[in-house]
């Protein structure tokens, strides 16, 4: 019995009526990752929506969320751009925002003036705690699977993001100098 014929029907994903597409995919990764990204973006637009009668952006929440956890000892600006979800190409300016807003404050250290610390502030973690609510209704939604399938997910998710994360070329040369060296793989 050829491996085709034991193949499990499956019924069409609806990202085809989603995405207006009737050819299906060439390939099954490319199938896959038109539905990562559609699910990514389905995810953050309810995110923001959700987020939308406070005036703060899906990266100001994920950014007061870092404050909140850090406590009264707060995160510098790099280590609170590590942390994010999503990359913030200009993390300066979001904090800014939250700055502005009095919703975190920036101090500078006695021990080393050039590095600021930001830390959240009462406003800050009066809003967070408001946003929270907001957001657990749309993480609601995610119990349409049970919570072994999300388990499963999340597995699944963690393997295809390791699989495509783009290391820098720091981070390469790192690897290369702590991987032991396969004497068959020497020049002769």
């Amino acid at each position: 019995m050829s491996m085709k014929s034991r193949a499990i029907p499956r019924t069409p994903s609806p990202i085809y009526s989603e995405i207006r597409q009737g050819k299906p995919f060439a390939r099954p990764e490319a199938e896959l990752a038109v539905v990562l990204l559609r699910t990514g973006d389905v995810m953050h637009h309810s995110i923001d929506r959700a987020l939308a009668p406070w005036g703060l952006s899906n990266e100001q929440y994920n950014a007061l969320r870092i404050l909140r956890g850090a406590g009264e000892a707060g995160h510098p600006t790099l280590e609170i751009s590590r942390r994010l979800i999503s990359r913030s190409p200009n993390i300066t300016r979001l904090l800014d925002k939250l700055i502005d807003k009095g919703f975190a404050r920036r101090d500078r250290e006695a021990e080393d003036r050039r590095q600021a610390v930001v830390r959240i502030t009462r406003p800050g973690m009066k809003l967070a705690a408001e946003c929270d609510r907001a957001i657990d209704a749309v993480l609601a939604k995610l119990r349409c699977l049970s919570p072994a399938e999300m388990r499963l997910a999340v597995g699944l998710l963690d393997r295809v993001r390791t699989s495509v994360a783009i290391t820098t070329v720091q981070e390469g040369l790192r690897a290369e100098k702590s991987r032991p060296t396969d004497p068959r793989s020497k020049e002769q």
